[in-house]
C-alpha cells in the first residue's frame, strides 16, 4: 500500500511540475460542455472583486482599452473612453457580468454625442475554441461586436479579421459570423460570412463561439455551427491570414457604416452590452 501511494504523490508532482510555473487556469466547464479536445487555457469570469465598486480596473491584468472616435474608418459617431467619463461609466462589473454601456451625451465630448467602451485582450491565441456568453445590446443605431485581429496588425485587411458575433440593432434577432481578408471583405462586397436568427439574443444569454484550426474557422451560437470558412492551401496571405495569434476585442459601436444604415434612435440611451463571461480553450 505504501508504495502505490508513494507511485501516485511522484506522478502527481511529476504533472505538476510538466505543467509549467503559470497561474492555474480553473476548471470550469462551458455551458455546452468542453470542446471536444480542448483545455481551459484562459477565462475572464467577470466575478467582481471583494470591496470593489464594480468598475472594472483600467487597464488591468487580462484587458486594454483603445480610446478615440470615428471607429478606425467605420464613421462611428461615439467616442470610446477607458471606462469613466464624468458619471458615466461604459466598462464596468455587475452581478457577475461585465457590462458595456453606451450614453447620448447632453454636451458633446470631443465633437462625439456618444460614448462607449472597446476592450481588447492583452493576450493573443493562435487556434483555438474561443467562446463568450452574452446579451446583446438592442435598439436601432446599436452594433455590438465580439471579435479578433492579429497581434501585430499592421494593415486591414490584408492581416485578417475574425467576428465571432456582431449584431445590428435595426435588424433584429439576428445575428453574423464573419471572416474578413484581402480577397475577401465587406468592402469589395467578397467577404465571407453568415446569419443565424436568434430571437431573443437582446433579452437572453447566449453562447457565441468560433473554433479555428489550421483548416478551417467556424463560428457557432449555442453549439450549433452555422459559418464555416476553409483554408484552402494556397500558402497565400490573400486568402488565408489566419496563421498567426490573434487577441479578442469586445466593443458596442453606435451608428457607422453598417450598424447606422437606418439611423441612430436617440431614446435608446443608455443601451446595455451584457457579457457574463469569455473563455478561451486550446488543444
Amino acid at each position: 500500500m505504501n508504495k502505490i501511494v508513494i507511485v501516485f504523490l511522484f506522478s502527481f508532482l511529476a504533472m505538476n511540475v510538466c505543467a509549467g510555473s503559470d497561474d492555474p487556469v480553473p476548471e470550469i466547464e462551458s455551458e455546452n460542455g468542453d470542446p471536444s479536445g480542448y483545455r481551459l487555457v484562459w477565462n475572464d469570469e467577470f466575478d467582481e472583486l471583494p470591496g470593489s465598486t464594480g468598475a472594472y480596473p483600467l487597464p488591468g491584468k487580462e484587458w486594454w482599452f483603445e480610446t478615440g472616435n470615428n471607429g478606425w474608418g467605420n464613421n462611428e459617431p461615439q467616442y470610446y473612453v477607458d471606462r469613466v467619463l464624468g458619471k458615466d461609466t461604459v466598462a464596468k462589473i455587475e452581478n457577475g457580468s461585465l457590462v458595456i454601456t453606451a450614453f447620448k451625451l447632453v454636451t458633446p465630448y470631443q465633437g462625439s454625442d456618444y460614448i462607449s467602451a472597446r476592450m481588447n485582450t492583452a493576450k493573443s491565441w493562435k487556434y483555438g475554441y474561443f467562446e463568450m456568453r452574452a446579451k446583446v445590446a438592442g435598439g436601432r443605431g446599436v452594433w455590438p461586436a465580439f471579435w479578433m485581429l492579429p497581434k501585430d496588425f499592421r494593415s486591414w485587411p490584408l492581416d485578417g479579421e475574425i467576428d465571432i458575433m456582431e449584431y445590428v440593432g435595426y435588424r433584429p434577432g439576428i445575428v453574423q459570423a464573419s471572416v474578413h481578408t484581402d480577397a475577401y471583405n465587406h468592402v469589395a462586397h467578397t467577404e465571407k460570412t453568415a446569419m443565424k436568427p436568434i430571437g431573443n439574443a437582446e433579452t437572453e444569454f447566449h453562447i457565441y463561439a468560433v473554433e479555428w484550426t489550421e483548416d478551417k474557422i467556424e463560428g457557432s451560437v449555442d453549439g450549433v455551427v452555422y459559418f464555416t470558412f476553409e483554408n484552402d492551401r494556397k500558402g497565400d496571405k490573400r486568402t488565408w491570414p489566419f496563421n498567426v495569434p490573434f487577441y479578442l476585442k469586445l466593443n458596442l459601436a453606435i451608428g457607422g457604416n453598417w450598424g447606422g444604415l437606418q439611423g441612430i434612435d436617440p431614446g435608446i440611451f443608455p443601451v446595455r452590452y451584457e457579457i457574463d463571461y469569455v473563455r478561451v480553450y486550446q488543444k
